[in-house]
């Protein structure tokens, strides 16, 4: 479990939607915070946050051109972690026949609400 948790703390980080979003782009190639900041119509200061956050559990990192931060993936999870979030399901797992221990019982397709 314990060689998990690296893994949990990226998942627990990168699953926003400005963090996918910025993800998804950088899955693209090299990136500054400027051309975040026209594709993703937040403020700077945001894309920042959101930029430490996800160089602090070693998703990313950058280097520095000048006066620009250049930001890129480091962590190849994240690649299939955009394909999972990118690939559609056609239809849900089916239920159970019955209950494996008791053998009884029956699944209910439609669940009262």
């Amino acid at each position: 479990m314990n060689d998990l948790i690296p893994r949990i703390d990226l998942l627990k980080t990168a699953i926003h939607p400005v963090r996918i979003a910025i993800l998804d782009e950088l899955s693209k190639g090299v990136k500054c915070v400027s051309d975040l900041k026209d594709f993703l119509h937040i403020s700077q200061p945001n894309i920042s946050q959101h930029l430490t956050a996800l160089r602090q559990v070693g998703i990313i990192d950058y280097f520095i051109d000048g006066r620009l931060r250049c930001y890129f993936l480091k962590n190849p999870l994240v690649l299939d972690l955009l394909d999972m979030l990118k690939k559609d399901y056609p239809c849900e797992l089916p239920g159970p026949e019955c209950c494996p221990v008791t053998k009884k019982g029956t699944y209910r397709r439609e669940q009262k609400k």
